[in-house]
């Protein structure tokens, strides 16, 4: 079984890691992968292209980060804490949600709030971000148990938190940083 070792950088992480690919003649489709001693070991089929290896070990290390993220989400507790804080400190005590959540299926939004049964979810993305940024997140949610839309008294709920534009303002760079750059020439 033929070995080689490369270097990539997994998406999600900002140092770079080892990867073991490891190329089999009995493997004929099944691609697999599992984290040994501090590095990534990819199990492809030795037939396959480099363009198909490049683009099965992005896929395996995104799955892997998912899969060890998943079980990494912990503070739940911790999460319906602060929102208690929270909502003590800046709301007067009146969000009182039934239960605070991370979770990992939340990719096009940071949080999510159910009023009618007093849901707080928040995305695993948060996570490693500002502690100011994650209480303004979960701030935004707590609001929406006391006012359901975006009008003039779910902001001014929010004005009682003096970071509300910085956060804002920071969670509005992760986005524009994941867009794609705009195309020379382009006039649109």
């Amino acid at each position: 079984m033929p070995r080689r070792s490369v270097l990539a950088a997994a998406k999600s992480r900002s140092a770079a890691q080892a990867v073991e690919v490891r190329r089999s003649t009995r493997r004929s489709r099944t691609v697999s992968a599992y984290r040994e001693d501090g590095r990534t070991v990819i199990l492809i089929p030795a037939r396959m292209s480099e363009a198909e290896e490049k683009r099965w070990v992005a896929q395996m290390l995104d799955r892997l980060d998912a899969r060890e993220s998943k079980q990494q989400l912990r503070g739940d507790d911790e999460l319906a804490e602060r929102a208690g804080e929270l909502s003590q400190k800046y709301l007067g005590g009146r969000a009182r949600p039934r239960s605070v959540r991370w979770v990992t299926n939340q990719n096009t939004r940071w949080g999510s709030c159910t009023p009618s049964d007093g849901t707080i979810r928040l995305s695993h993305r948060l996570q490693g971000m500002p502690e100011y940024v994650v209480d303004y997140v979960l701030l935004h949610e707590l609001a929406h148990l006391l006012v359901p839309d975006h009008g003039r008294r779910f902001w001014a709920l929010l004005d009682a938190y003096p970071r509300t534009e910085r956060a804002r303002g920071y969670l509005e760079g992760v986005v524009a940083a994941r867009l794609p750059a705009p195309r020379e020439g382009c006039d649109h």
